[in-house]
């Protein structure tokens, strides 16, 4: 299965796909928003540029304002990557070294919204999340009561957290890229990264999808880790008691399980082998993701989308749970 670069069809948590829509015909069709979750101190030695970007990655920003500021491109901080084919929103840090003038960037795509100041670099990880909205086109045939049920569902108990497709690179290319490296093949810095994430997220997705056909991905079970809700806390789980089954139920904790890494045991083999050679630390990642603000409005021949989601996480598990495209 690891040698095509067809991704499996996860399993769903809720049903079928209740239509089939257009995803991202035009830019403006998927709005990312970056919230930070915590108050900026208004002085210190670092700007915080909250920038509206479209058709550019976060990357390449970042080296577009390293490049303006005249500092290195390892001191601009930002909190996450965001989508290049989105119009997003997110906040990026540059130290105050030249004390630059950003009324004169002009960067393609580039907009800032606001500038404040803090005391450190903005590390990655450190917002609290992300507001979506979403336009759906072209859609076949919509039946409200249906959708109406599902999004009460999807509210109510979550979605499986999966990493999303673009994890995996365009037509799951990164599954090439993740057996030429396990296969022993050296590859640059960035791209080695890929085929790492590209690999844990893939044994991560099936996994879950196993849960999910199991009707266990949101129940806790023996061996289990629990993360805390809006936190990304893990703690052990010595007994699953009563309160604990409480807590899970109003997810304020959730399950996970393992991102493999060096000491993991999982197939296929190469890959194993691979992760212990390069000594990548295990991780964890929750199997539920909570939704939360979930709204919908159908217009004619289009849907849109609102959601927030937490750090990490990808709208488009929100969306395969509810249509195809």
């Amino acid at each position: 299965m690891v040698h095509t670069q067809t991704l499996p069809d996860w399993s769903r948590a809720h049903g079928a796909p209740l239509f089939a829509a257009q995803l991202r015909y035009r830019p403006e069709d998927f709005q990312v928003t970056e919230e930070l979750g915590w108050d900026l101190s208004d002085d210190g030695e670092h700007d915080y540029l909250f920038i509206e970007k479209i058709g550019a990655n976060t990357q390449w920003v970042a080296k577009q304002l390293a490049q303006y500021a005249q500092v290195p491109v390892k001191d601009i901080g930002f909190a996450g990557l965001k989508d290049r084919h989105a119009i997003t929103r997110q906040w990026f840090s540059v130290p105050r070294w030249n004390s630059p003038d950003w009324s004169g960037c002009n960067v393609e795509g580039v907009e800032i919204h606001r500038l404040e100041r803090h005391r450190r670099k903005l590390k990655r990880g450190a917002h609290r999340g992300n507001s979506f909205t979403i336009k759906l086109r072209s859609l076949s045939t919509v039946e409200m009561e249906p959708i109406d049920q599902r999004i009460a569902k999807l509210t109510n108990q979550g979605v499986p957290n999966y990493f999303g497709e673009q994890r995996f690179g365009r037509n799951g290319g990164n599954l090439g890229l993740a057996e030429e490296w396990a296969g022993g093949k050296r590859l640059a810095r960035e791209k080695r990264g890929l085929a790492i994430s590209t690999i844990r997220s893939f044994i991560f997705n099936t996994v879950l999808s196993e849960r999910v056909a199991q009707s266990t991905w949101n129940q806790l079970q023996p061996g289990d880790k629990a993360n805390l809700e809006g936190s990304g806390s893990v703690f052990d789980l010595p007994d699953i008691d009563a309160n604990l089954v409480d807590r899970c139920q109003a997810m304020d904790i959730h399950p996970s399980t393992l991102l493999v890494g060096d000491g993991s045991n999982f197939k296929p083999e190469h890959w194993q082998t691979a992760l212990a050679k390069a000594r990548v630390n295990e991780g964890q990642r929750s199997l539920r993701l909570k939704v939360t603000d979930l709204t919908i409005e159908v217009v004619a021949t289009h849907v849109v989308l609102t959601f927030s989601l937490g750090r990490g996480a990808y709208a488009t598990a929100v969306l395969r749970e509810l249509c195809s495209w």
